[in-house]
């Protein structure tokens, strides 16, 4: 594996590349930390040239400006650059989990000679819901919650609001880079309340592009409890597309990666 550094605008992007073969992008969502996507990586990277990278303002993804509410546009436009440069013109599949899905339908839509293929798990659009509004002000409340009591309180609940699941406490005995990729995650999970949650879904894909191109839908396997498969279901009703059940939850990705790689090698097939 070979580490790098990218310059775009307003940040300067951590990423990582493995393996050779057809470019893979894979792009994380509110957990923000390339390292999440480790053990996938390096299975995928048996047949493709895969690229993980940190979302800006987030782990080793720095900043160079002041922060400030973002945008999945900036973030689809961070997409378009790290292809441009690691992939060297060559177009990519793509793989996005949660917010990383929004950032992929940006990509698509706005440089689709970039796309070989698309496949969005569980992307949280929100905006499509027929109850959005409630959602967002839930989320406002969230913020604010966070704001004035800190981020544990503020985490349960928008976790008992969506359906997933926290992720345990980290274990004193766990090796150094677990430890200290679970402390980057924390410092991540500050940056989704304070300036990604609430404007992130916000965000509405362009259908008319989806319905054009070679996109897949895809949900975990924590059946119809969370809020997830309610916004892929209805992404899903919008474009005309059909969902295929992925191993694991929210993060099967990392608690089942080889199931998963099998499943995301058959979706870019078909």
């Amino acid at each position: 594996m070979k580490t790098e550094t990218l310059t775009v605008p307003g940040a300067e992007l951590y990423y990582e590349v493995r393996g050779s073969g057809p470019p893979l992008l894979l792009i994380n969502g509110g957990d923000g930390d390339a390292a999440m996507f480790g053990p996938l990586a390096g299975l995928l990277a048996e047949s493709h040239t895969v690229i993980t990278y940190d979302l800006r303002g987030n782990s080793r993804s720095r900043l160079t400006g002041p922060p400030a509410p973002q945008r999945i546009e900036e973030h689809g436009h961070d997409a378009h650059l790290l292809l441009r440069s690691a992939a060297a013109g060559e177009p990519a599949y793509v793989f996005g989990t949660s917010y990383g899905g929004m950032i992929g339908m940006d990509l698509l839509a706005r440089h689709p000679g970039q796309v070989r293929a698309l496949v969005a798990h569980e992307p949280f659009v929100i905006d499509l819901l027929p109850d959005a509004d409630r959602w967002h002000a839930l989320f406002q409340v969230v913020y604010e919650l966070y704001e004035s009591d800190g981020l544990d309180p503020a985490l349960r609940k928008f976790s008992e609001a969506i359906g997933v699941d926290l992720p345990p406490d980290p274990d004193p005995d766990l090796p150094a880079p677990v430890r200290e990729m679970l402390a980057r995650l924390r410092a991540n999970q500050e940056t989704c309340l304070a300036y990604e949650l609430r404007s992130f879904v916000r965000f509405r894909p362009n259908a008319q592009a989806l319905r054009a191109a070679p996109f897949t839908l895809v949900i975990g396997g924590d059946g119809p409890k969370t809020l997830l498969h309610r916004t892929t279901g209805a992404l899903a009703e919008q474009v005309g597309a059909d969902i295929a059940e992925f191993p694991g939850g929210h993060v099967g990705f990392l608690t089942h990666p080889a199931d998963f790689a099998r499943a995301l090698r058959a979706a870019f097939e078909r």
